[in-house]
């Protein structure tokens, strides 16, 4: 009986997501794991059974951060199972295995490399029991589905627990982060930052303020962005924990990418991402811990951050006319401020596109945008002209209004369609900072202007 199950499971999930595919009617993401769950709810342990899995979750960068483990473990000759189109919870993970398997379920490829959101942690790892999970940051995102920030990690230390097997990779600068480490029998491989990055004031809005241990406000010797940095408690002695993969020194970082020195066992080496920002530099550091818990080499990991290419919507670059159109994915204060900080350290002029949807995937509530740091804008006099998007276009323009950007720099247009025409006549760089479902709509637009690759095929 289990056999006629899972051969029916397997069969409904690759026959949804044909359907879907060649009628148009998405990328077949999170529906056909649905489908293969009817017939047999555990499906996913069974198409994962036996394979060397990778885990990637944390509030900003899993999809980049899991796009260079896959590039480093596929440089490395590994035939590697991954959900780029970025459905991370239970139904699409399980979708993504099904459709590699064969007809009786067993596993198609040895390697997998899995994006999993922090809410369904819990409910994937269980399943499919990765050698390793990756837990890249902790930041408020989403509020009216995941509450504040130590309601998600009490959902990602459940998932922990119960593979006590796992390899914890974790931000080490991240103070909720590498509490998970604490009363578990995990090996933990630590990965961050050495070095301060941007100014050291401290931080105005903060998810993590006071000490996860006895509440005292913590200290810092340096910071990079955020709440991360090298933090300290002076009342119970909680602290950063010195990384094993760290990154000592950023040489350059400009639109084209980043060059930097990493270190790992104390042996350094250098290191470059075509990829700018410096979470990134976070992100690269995380790939190329989850690689050396996988058993792969430094010099081999660190190698092939080279090759990393954008994922979609995630420094995604098109070009409809002369100029490029770059897209860069936000959805909560952290990454957002951290982008405006790279607009506004641009050498050149340029135009910006801000699209704002408060649709389920991205969360209702948007309040967030007013703990962002739009103010950066007004700033800077290289930024020519913005245009406001998406179905909360008027809150985004209220917000640049308070922010203090010219009221005559702002354009609300909602139609994709004319912001494509735009796009094409601009002479100067077009820069998007779209959430989820707006980076979606639009990202279609571009996609079938240029001829770029749907957004699961990235």
């Amino acid at each position: 009986m289990k056999k006629l199950q899972t051969v029916l499971a397997v069969a409904s999930c690759k026959l949804v997501r044909s359907l879907l595919r060649i009628t148009k009617r998405g990328g077949g993401t999170a529906l056909p794991g649905k489908a293969a769950m009817k017939f047999q709810k555990n499906i996913l342990a069974e198409t994962a059974r036996g394979m060397e899995i990778a885990v990637v979750t944390g509030t900003n960068g899993k999809t980049t951060t899991s796009n260079m483990i896959e590039t480093a473990l596929a440089a490395a000759g590994k035939d590697v199972l991954a959900n780029k189109s970025g459905a991370n919870l239970l139904s699409g993970v399980t979708a993504e295995f099904c459709c590699a398997a064969d007809w009786r379920g067993r596993p198609g490829k040895r390697f997998a490399v899995i994006e999993c959101d922090e809410g369904a942690l819990k409910q994937v790892v269980p399943l499919i029991r990765p050698r390793v999970i990756v837990v890249t940051n902790l930041f408020r995102d989403q509020l009216d589905r995941y509450g504040e920030v130590m309601h998600t990690l009490e959902q990602i230390r459940r998932g922990v627990e119960s593979v006590p097997e796992s390899t914890l990779c974790l931000n080490s600068g991240d103070s909720l982060v590498s509490s998970l480490a604490l009363d578990v029998p995990n090996r933990v491989v630590y990965f961050g930052l050495d070095m301060p990055f941007g100014g050291q004031e401290p931080r105005a809005v903060s998810d993590a303020a006071h000490c996860i241990c006895c509440g005292a406000p913590y200290r810092y010797h340096f910071y990079t962005y955020a709440h991360l940095g090298d933090f300290y408690c002076p009342s119970c002695g909680y602290r950063r924990r010195p990384p094993e993969v760290s990154v000592r020194s950023v040489s350059r970082m400009d639109a084209s990418g980043t060059e930097f020195c990493i270190s790992v066992g104390g042996q350094n080496y250098p290191a470059r991402i075509p990829l700018p920002a410096i979470y990134n530099v976070y992100n690269a550091a995380a790939a190329v811990a989850a690689c050396l818990a996988l058993g792969e080499s430094a010099p081999a990991a660190i190698g092939a951050l080279s090759g990393v290419h954008s994922s979609f919507g995630r420094m995604e670059t098109f070009y409809p006319g002369k100029e490029p159109v770059q897209m860069i994915l936000v959805k909560n204060p952290a990454g957002c401020t951290q982008t405006i900080g790279f607009l506004t350290g641009l050498p050149e002029d340029y135009t910006l596109v801000l699209c704002l949807n408060d649709r389920t995937a991205d969360g209702h509530d948007i309040s967030w945008i007013w703990d962002a740091e739009y103010e950066r804008f007004a700033a800077d006099p290289r930024l020519r002209q913005v245009y406001v998007s998406g179905d909360r276009a008027e809150d985004m323009q209220l917000r640049l209004k308070y922010a203090g950007v010219p009221e005559e720099r702002i354009v609300l247009e909602k139609d994709n369609v004319k912001l494509l025409a735009m796009m094409r006549e601009s002479q100067r760089p077009v820069f998007v900072m779209p959430n989820y479902t707006a980076m979606l709509s639009l990202r279609a637009v571009l996609s079938e202007a240029t001829g770029a690759k749907a957004f699961w095929e990235k």
